[in-house]
């Protein structure tokens, strides 16, 4: 069996053949993406105008819907192949399963929901359920659950390992490259950049899969060299420190991504018939990660964990291929990137800012270079831990969020404006409490979403005895 270093200098291993792989997708992607823009015609009028920008003009069909979603959905393979390079299969299951529940939940409950409100963002269509505060603080919520310090970090990542760039200089160098492309065709870059980035992004990980076992053998050698906790789905944790990710993945149900791309779609058919086949697709695209850091553990174990996956790939696969895999990790990063960018950008223009902003494509170019140097900024705070920015930023989202998001669904017409509001500032608080208070000898050790959920319950209790209808 070939004996892999923990450590290596991509430039040596990287060949003249990788290097023209690589940056030939990368050149055929830009060219796609300009060249689409360009063949479609643009409306005139204000409001279509912006509808297609924001949306396509809910023109989105099901191979479309597809590829965007899936791509959009894995920008953090470093955190991913992290956890799995750490703990196994418990990867799989608060990184997949969990997740798999949310997104059929979200297909045969929530889509026959959101379709007739025919809304532009998520904070739109909580406007059109509860009322305009509501809105407004979905906003908020909506912005930082969508400011992509994690892809930022994971591009930044990328490209420090293969030019030997500090963090800081290539997450700058990344971030204005893809700025470039999302604040100049609005979603329809995002999306026709998502399609080319979906193959490549696909291929580059089943290839190391596939590799891994015809190099090493199949589960036999995992089990010989792998701890028995990397089998165990709570990867020798709590059951609570596991169940949480549950919680966590229940925040798909209030995922702006999910929703932009159900705005978009021609119909509810497509949406839900999307989120299935995108489902399958995912369930495929985790096992090829989850066993793949599986491999890299077991044949690199000293390697740095979110590195062992990309060092192991790079010395598993011949010349040629290596360029693809790149592409394919590149691909990954940049499909969650750009659309995290462009979203947080709406957020910023459309539901935050005065409403003659919604209609100028200037403002929205402004907000997204806005939220670009956000994320930089950010990026600093959480030192280039895309799991500790997941756990952060999707715990008060959901906390605050969820529940009298799908109380809203569930029963419409039954929580007012001030309800909504006021139910997801107590939240909102008891989190904050809990973060300050986390640590001291006095205070029980309970997650954050924990509290927030509760406190949501507990909310919403209150103001369904004191409200039996809403009055907006």
């Amino acid at each position: 069996m070939p004996i892999f270093s923990s450590t290596i200098e991509s430039g040596s291993i990287l060949t003249q053949f990788d290097w023209i792989i690589f940056y030939g997708i990368l050149i055929v992607t830009i060219i796609t993406v300009f060249w689409g823009n360009l063949n479609v015609r643009q409306p005139k009028s204000g409001k279509k105008q912006i509808l297609d920008h924001l949306i396509m003009g809910r023109s989105l069909t099901l191979p479309m819907f597809v590829a965007t979603l899936v791509a959009t959905w894995y920008g953090g393979i470093f955190g991913v192949t992290q956890i799995a390079f750490n703990k196994g299969i418990f990867n799989f299951i608060t990184q997949g399963f969990f997740w798999y529940l949310s997104y059929l939940i979200f297909a045969f409950f929530l889509v026959k929901k959101v379709s007739p409100f025919k809304a532009v963002t998520l904070p739109d269509l909580i406007g059109k359920m509860f009322g305009p505060r509501s809105a407004k603080l979905a906003a908020v919520f909506n912005f930082f659950n969508v400011l992509p310090i994690a892809y930022t970090i994971s591009l930044g990542l990328f490209i420090s390992l293969i030019f030997g760039i500090s963090l800081n200089y290539s997450m700058l160098i990344g971030l204005s490259t893809v700025l470039l492309y999302s604040t100049w065709g609005g979603f329809r870059s995002v999306v026709i950049s998502d399609i080319l980035q979906f193959f490549t992004m696909c291929t580059g990980v089943f290839l190391v899969l596939a590799l891994s076992i015809s190099t090493f053998g199949g589960l036999d050698y995992l089990t010989s060299n792998l701890p028995e906790t990397y089998f165990s789905i709570h990867g020798g944790g709590s059951v609570s420190a596991t169940l949480v990710w549950g919680f966590i993945a229940l925040s798909t149900l209030i995922d702006p991504n999910f929703y932009q791309r159900c705005f978009a779609a021609r119909d509810e058919e497509v949406s839900r018939n999307g989120i299935v086949i995108s489902t399958i697709i995912w369930f495929a695209f985790d096992i090829c990660t989850t066993f793949g850091a599986m491999y890299a553990k077991a044949a690199i174990p000293d390697a740095a964990p979110d590195k062992g996956y990309f060092i192991y790939a790079l010395q598993l696969l011949p010349s040629g291929l290596r360029g693809l895999f790149l592409a394919g990790v590149l691909a990954t990063i940049l499909s969650t990137l750009d659309s995290y960018l462009f979203l947080a950008g709406t957020t910023i223009t459309y539901d935050l800012g005065p409403k003659s902003w919604r209609t100028q494509k200037l403002k929205h170019a402004l907000g997204i270079l806005f939220v670009g140097i956000l994320s930089i900024i950010f990026a600093q705070f959480f030192s280039g831990n895309i799991k500790l920015v997941w756990k952060t930023l999707g715990s008060f989202s959901a906390g605050c969020l969820l529940v009298p998001v799908l109380w809203g669904h569930i029963k419409p017409g039954k929580l007012s404006d001030k309800a909504f509001f006021n139910i997801c500032l107590f939240s909102l608080l008891t989190m904050g409490l809990n973060q300050v208070f986390e640590n001291s000898v006095f205070w029980p050790q309970i997650d954050g979403l924990y509290i927030g959920i509760l406190s949501s319950f507990l909310g919403l209790a209150f103001y369904h005895l004191k409200e039996p209808r809403a009055s907006h």
